[in-house]
């Protein structure tokens, strides 16, 4: 065969070589494409804001969540900046998102379900609706509205900002009992099904410690425990108040201290969860039993029973909720039962004195479930790495 240069066939007239500029853009678009992708339906980075899951997760722990581990959740809320959330970026208050398109919600199939003992990242289920401060802070309006009154709430902030499923905060907890389950919380010790649980290997409480010359532990001796001094307990007894592991106790029994564990006695806390305290002396501490809905299920309804399950009725399941003259009535028909839609969960931080977790604000609802926490890929602290902490799974 006989070839020659003549036979390669040469570009149209008209037509142009890319420009570096499209070149750019093109190769842009396309990652920006990609990313977004991933973030959405593979796995998405977080950082760790609070203290409330230490000593398992540190502040400025930066992590990445897997959401293909329950299955990714398809977007509720489509029209949206890249990379944003639910604030845009150098604003206090401007939404990234449009609420004209909203899909209903969808979940892909994932790896597995969700665990008791698993660490889950989720949307705020109480951050529908918030409250902004002069700073551009959230403010919970529920809390405020219970605590400070409708009257004070409407006259001292401006009006609250509402926001969909998936634009809410995202927090992280661990998720203490799954749907079908009873959760009871007896003197700080979490039973499901009736059965003590045992705690996470980092789990860190509150305790009473004596040591044996009643002085508070020294500075050096709280950086190698990793602790920090609460309060003194009550005035020249020698016994003070620490945040603690278990390894921390065992430390501390070697060196000749007493440990005791830091408890509420029994009493009605109007901050917990259902927020009912003529009926429920339940705090932090002492709680429950109660029942964590399970899709499908039905639970007898009541002026008694109604306090645990009236937002999932009228808010997280959509329906028309009305109780007049002790009579229930949902989407204007009579009743004294209600069947589940969704399954729900109980999340709960690993420092459980500095976690504002469900017993707080109740369920957390399927829909709300972004991923599984997955790998800590980076950990800052004061502007150091702490290198230990990097590429470590998250148990």
């Amino acid at each position: 065969m006989n070839f020659s240069f003549s036979d390669v066939k040469q570009p149209e007239e008209g037509t142009r070589k890319k420009s570096k500029v499209r070149e750019w853009i093109e190769a842009a678009l396309f990652a920006v494409v990609a990313a977004t992708l991933i973030r959405t339906f593979i796995f998405e980075a977080f950082v760790i804001p609070s203290a409330s899951m230490e000593k398992t997760l540190l502040i400025n722990d930066f992590i990445f969540v897997s959401k293909i581990s329950y299955g990714p959740r398809i977007p509720i809320t489509p029209l949206a900046w890249p990379f944003t959330h639910h604030t845009l970026p150098f604003t206090r208050n401007t939404p990234p998102f449009s609420t004209a398109v909203q899909w209903p919600y969808t979940r892909l199939p994932g790896f597995s379900s969700i665990q008791r003992n698993d660490v889950v990242v989720f949307n705020y289920p109480c951050g529908d609706t918030v409250l902004k401060t002069i700073t551009g802070d959230d403010e919970d309006y529920y809390t405020n509205m219970r605590s400070l009154g409708a009257e004070y709430v409407h006259k001292n902030y401006p009006p609250a900002i509402t926001r969909p499923v998936d634009k809410r905060e995202n927090w992280i907890k661990r998720c203490i009992a799954i749907p079908g389950d009873t959760l009871q919380i007896i003197d700080g010790i979490v039973y499901i099904n009736h059965i003590p649980t045992a705690s996470p290997e980092h789990f860190e409480a509150r305790y009473y410690v004596t040591m044996p010359d009643k002085k508070e532990l020294s500075d050096s001796m709280r950086d190698v425990l990793g602790t920090d001094h609460i309060q003194r307990a009550t005035r020249d007894s020698g016994m003070f108040i620490y945040n603690l592991t278990t390894a921390n106790i065992d430390t501390l029994k070697s060196m000749g201290a007493t440990v005791k564990r830091y408890v509420y006695d029994a009493f009605a806390d109007s901050r917990v969860f259902p927020f009912d305290t003529k009926h429920y002396e339940w705090n932090e501490d002492c709680f429950g039993p109660l029942y964590i809905p399970r899709k499908g299920s039905t639970v007898t309804l009541d002026t008694l029973t109604l306090p645990f399950y009236s937002r999932i009725i009228d808010t997280y399941e959509h329906n028309t909720l009305r109780v007049v003259n002790g009579k229930i009535y949902i989407n204007n028909q009579e009743t004294n039962t209600y069947t589940f839609k969704m399954d729900y969960y109980w999340m709960m931080g690993d420092n459980r004195r500095e976690s504002m977790d469900s017993r707080f604000w109740g369920y957390v609802p399927e829909d709300h479930v972004v991923g599984k926490a997955w790998i800590i890929w980076m950990s800052i602290h004061h502007n150091r790495i702490r290198w230990g902490r990097l590429f470590s799974a998250i148990e």
